[in-house]
């Protein structure tokens, strides 16, 4: 298996593993968290699967016309934090979420197979005080592989905290 087969296997498997760290979990038991004040097991959930989502639109971009300018400029305007209560990840069930980050990852992956030299293309992005970066492909899948096994050792901790 290639570098780039590994990390698409790796990529798509990303709900699994996370629907994994929830195994067993009780409706309550989402809203543990490791401290007061950090996130709980729910809100994780949901940022996971709006993270993905707009980091899909990325690599849309980036497949759509390689060079393709995308802002975020929107997003990054408020701390993570605002977004988690604006889209209150605190009270909402987290099936949705959950069947989006599946469906996401199969529709981008399904994406990356059929587009030629998908991995080399690149998206402009506008970050912050209007500095742009060129990102591509392969940079995005890593980094939200990356961010799901993060989230997912957070799931554990907790866990593993409040003994569940």
């Amino acid at each position: 298996m290639t570098e780039i087969q590994e990390l698409l296997t790796s990529y798509v498997d990303g709900p699994e593993r996370l629907e994994a760290a929830l195994v067993g979990l009780e409706e309550a038991d989402l809203d543990a968290s490791l401290s007061p004040g950090s996130w709980t097991i729910r809100q994780i959930v949901h940022h996971l699967a709006d993270g993905d989502y707009l980091w899909s639109l990325c690599i849309k971009a980036a497949l759509g016309e390689s060079r393709g300018l995308l802002s975020y400029l929107w997003y990054w305007e408020k701390p993570q934090d605002e977004w988690a209560e604006h889209w209150d990840y605190a009270g909402r069930e987290i099936g949705p979420s959950l069947e989006l980050f599946r469906a996401n990852r199969v529709h981008i992956a399904q994406s990356l197979r059929q587009t030629p030299d998908a991995w080399e293309r690149t998206a402009l992005i506008t970050l912050q005080d209007d500095k742009e970066e060129l990102i591509s492909v392969k940079y995005v899948v890593e980094m939200q592989t990356r961010h799901v096994d993060m989230h997912v050792e957070d799931i554990q901790a907790m866990r593993e905290k409040h003994g569940l």
